[in-house]
């Protein structure tokens, strides 16, 4: 089946519509259809078309706890979040927490997520997640995180294709020994695996040494890097290594200032996160207006909204290693785009606007791989509210831990 999106406006202002066939734009701008069958149409008079968002660092497990840690540190994360929640987590429970939080990232106009997916960590999670997104629809990336010893469960991580992927989410040299990090990093390599890896930054992050060593460039993914110097910024930009930072959260839970502007200045251009829904609102408008304020405070310019769009599109899919992908609007690429409503009173460049003005309930309409997710602010196939309904007995038996529970999860201190 054929999509014919009618009578739109690129958020630049200039009318066009968009041909999707397979799965992919195969044309943009003014099309003629008149000879072409079995077309189904979509009239977006008076929307924006644009780019599907890209939440490049997205722990999408945690979509039931939300809000629980709105004055959490990141200690009382690590020990409340990561060790006693996840460890009530069965695969069952993954199910259905990846399913809410696929559910909530379409919602908002993300049609893909880069999942920094703690709880696959053995066979039976993994396989429930994965399940959970091929129902789902969301274009996703699932960082594997469970032992590289099983080479059965990675080697089947490695040979995702199509609108599910697979990477490793690793601890990497800052967190873990150097001989170990260079071990995971050099299988990530041989498998093809983009190797994400929280990362702090600083006088002391290994990064002199990693380069030295040819463990940076486009296939390693560091997020948050919020002690960026700017040599350190100059040698990740230098080396294409992927940067994703997650501003919201960073500043929520006192990471430090987010580096997106000290990136920038050396030339780099950061990807934007979700992170954690315990202390986030499941959408990438928050962290564009927060990079967008921060950036003209820190630059005291008034660096124009618009900007910053394409660190929660373009850039962020560049960062995970689909920038040939998705992220922008072109013929051959992958057709993940949203209609934003809301803005139908502007005739002009609109982008700057959709930063600072708009939310997830001005995404009218969701496509992803070529598949209507939502249409006229409706999911199709997904029933939020259901799904959150189910997830409230969930996310209560995991805030009161395992203590009162008494089943766990085989390596939940994975961070």
């Amino acid at each position: 089946m054929k999509i014919f999106i009618k009578g739109g406006r690129l958020l630049t202002g200039e009318r066009a519509d968009v041909l999707i066939d397979g799965g992919a734009i195969v044309a943009l701008g003014d099309v003629d259809i008149a000879e072409l069958a079995a077309v189904e149409v979509v009239d977006a008079a008076g929307l924006r078309v644009a780019p599907g968002f890209v939440d490049g660092h997205r722990h999408v497990w945690q979509a039931p706890l939300r809000g629980a840690g709105a004055d959490m540190t990141l200690p009382d994360y690590f020990d409340a979040v990561l060790d006693r929640a996840l460890s009530v987590f069965g695969p069952a429970d993954a199910h259905l927490a990846t399913l809410l939080g696929a559910a909530e990232a379409l919602d908002a106009g993300i049609t893909t997520v880069f999942d920094w997916c703690n709880a696959a960590l053995t066979p039976q999670y993994v396989d429930a997640v994965l399940d959970a997104y091929a129902t789902a629809g969301v274009r996703a990336v699932v960082a594997y995180g469970g032992s590289l010893s099983d080479t059965a469960t990675l080697r089947r991580v490695a040979e995702l294709r199509g609108r599910v992927t697979g990477a490793l989410a690793l601890l990497g040299p800052q967190y873990d020994s150097w001989e170990t990090a260079v071990d995971q990093l050099r299988v990530a390599r041989e498998l093809g695996l983009l190797a994400s890896m929280h990362f702090g930054g600083g006088p002391d992050a290994p990064l002199a040494r990693m380069e030295a060593a040819g463990l940076l460039g486009p296939q390693v993914q560091l997020v948050h890097v919020n002690a960026m110097t700017a040599e350190d910024a100059r040698r990740l930009a230098a080396t294409g290594t992927g940067v994703t930072v997650t501003p919201v959260v960073e500043a929520t839970m006192g990471h430090g200032a987010s580096p997106y502007t000290r990136f920038a200045a050396a030339g780099g251009r950061c990807g934007l996160g979700t992170d954690v829904a315990v202390n986030a609102p499941p959408d990438l408008f928050e962290p564009l207006r927060e990079t967008l304020r921060r950036h003209r405070a820190e630059t005291g310019t008034m660096a124009p909204a618009a900007t910053v769009l394409p660190a929660a599109t373009a850039d962020s899919a560049a960062a995970i290693g689909l920038g040939s992908v998705t992220g922008t609007l072109a013929a051959g690429r992958r057709a993940d785009l949203v209609l934003l409503s809301g803005l139908s009173h502007l005739t002009g460049d609109a982008t700057g606007a959709m930063v600072t003005a708009l939310g997830p309930a001005d995404v009218h309409t969701v496509i992803v791989d070529g598949h209507i997710v939502k249409r006229d602010g409706r999911l199709i196939g997904l029933d939020l509210p259901k799904l959150r309904d189910e997830a409230v007995s969930l996310g209560r038996r995991a805030l009161e831990g395992p203590d009162l529970i008494g089943h766990g999860h085989a390596g939940a201190s994975v961070r």
